[in-house]
C-alpha cells in the first residue's frame, strides 16, 4: 500500500468480484489456461489488479503454516485490511473458506454493472442473500478507488433522447467529467476518482451522492427509492453508522458460499 495507493481499492473490489461469482472461493485468483478463460479475463475483471499482494501473503503463510489457509481466506482478510489501513473500520473475518477449482470468464456477466438501476441491483444482491441495507452499505466501498471513462460514459454523453447529460448529475460536476472523458475518448487511463478522498475510507461518497456528485448510474440509483435514499442520508450524516453497517455487510458478503470450495490451493493462481 505504501508503494501503490491504488492497492486497497483493488483488493476490496477483487474480494467483492470473487464473492459474487460462485461465492467467496478464490476463483477470481485463478489464471486462464489453454482450455479455459478464467474470471480474471472476463470483461468486468480486466481492470482488476494487485493479485501479487495475495501471492506474497500466500507465500508467507505457506512458509509458516503449510496447506492450512485458503487463498479465499487470504483475500477476505486482505479486503478487511484494505479498509482498515485506509482509515476505515476493522473487524474479525470469519475463516474456513475453501478454494474453488472452477473459474469461467463467461460467468462474470453475473456481476452487477455500474449502469444498473435499483431493481437490477436489488435482484443481484437478493440472489446472493444480501438485503437493501447491504447494497447501500457495500456501495460505500466506492469511497476508495477510480473509474475509467467507459463505466460512466452513459451518464455524460447521449444519456437519453431528451438529455445529453444525466439530469441528476450536478451540472459543474458533469462538465468536469465531460472534460476528462470526451465523447470519443482516446486516453486509456482517463477517468475519475469515485469520491474526492479516493484513498481514505470515509463517508464522503455518501455526502457527494446526496449532492449529485456520484460517478456511476448504480450509485445514483440508490436515491431512487425511499428505503435506500434514507440509508444514504443516514450514512452521509454519520460515518459511525456507515462503518457499523459496512462491517456487518462485509461479514455477510464474505460468507457467501456456493459449496464449490474444495481445496486449500498451494498456488493461488493454479488449482492443485
Amino acid at each position: 500500500m505504501m508503494n501503490d495507493k491504488t492497492v486497497p481499492a483493488a483488493l476490496l473490489r477483487m474480494h467483492f468480484h470473487d464473492c459474487f461469482i460462485r461465492g467467496c472461493d478464490g476463483s477470481v485468483l485463478l489464471n486462464s489456461t489453454a482450455m479455459n478463460a478464467a474470471e480474471k479475463d472476463g470483461p468486468p475483471n480486466i481492470s482488476l489488479h494487485a493479485f501479487y499482494v495475495i501471492d506474497l501473503a500466500k507465500k508467507e503463510v505457506e512458509s509458516q503454516c503449510p496447506g492450512v489457509v485458503s487463498c479465499a481466506d487470504i483475500l477476505a482478510l486482505a479486503a478487511r485490511d484494505a479498509a482498515a489501513l485506509s482509515g476505515g473500520p476493522s473487524w474479525n473475518v470469519p475463516k474456513g473458506r475453501k478454494d474453488g477449482r472452477i473459474s469461467k470468464a463467461s460467468e462474470t456477466r453475473q456481476l452487477p454493472a455500474p449502469t444498473f438501476n435499483l431493481s437490477q441491483l436489488q435482484q443481484s444482491f437478493f440472489q446472493r442473500g444480501l438485503a437493501l441495507e447491504d447494497l447501500v452499505a457495500l456501495s460505500g466501498g466506492h469511497t476508495l478507488g477510480f473509474s475509467h471513462c467507459s463505466s460512466f460514459q452513459n451518464r455524460i454523453h447521449n444519456f437519453d433522447t431528451a438529455h445529453d447529460v444525466d439530469p441528476s448529475l450536478q451540472p459543474s460536476f458533469a462538465a468536469r467529467l465531460r472534460n476528462v472523458c470526451p465523447m470519443h475518448n482516446k486516453v486509456r487511463s482517463a477517468g475519475a476518482t469515485l469520491d474526492s478522498s479516493a484513498t481514505a475510507f470515509d463517508n464522503i461518497y455518501f455526502k457527494l451522492l446526496v449532492l449529485g456528485k456520484s460517478i456511476f448510474s448504480s450509485d445514483e440509483a440508490l436515491l431512487t427509492a425511499t428505503t435506500t435514499k434514507t440509508l444514504v442520508s443516514k450514512f452521509a450524516n454519520s460515518q459511525e453508522e456507515f462503518y457499523t453497517a459496512f462491517v456487518k455487510s462485509m461479514i455477510k458478503m464474505s460468507s457467501i458460499s456456493s459449496g464449490g470450495g474444495q481445496e486449500i490451493r498451494l498456488n493461488c493462481r493454479v488449482v492443485n
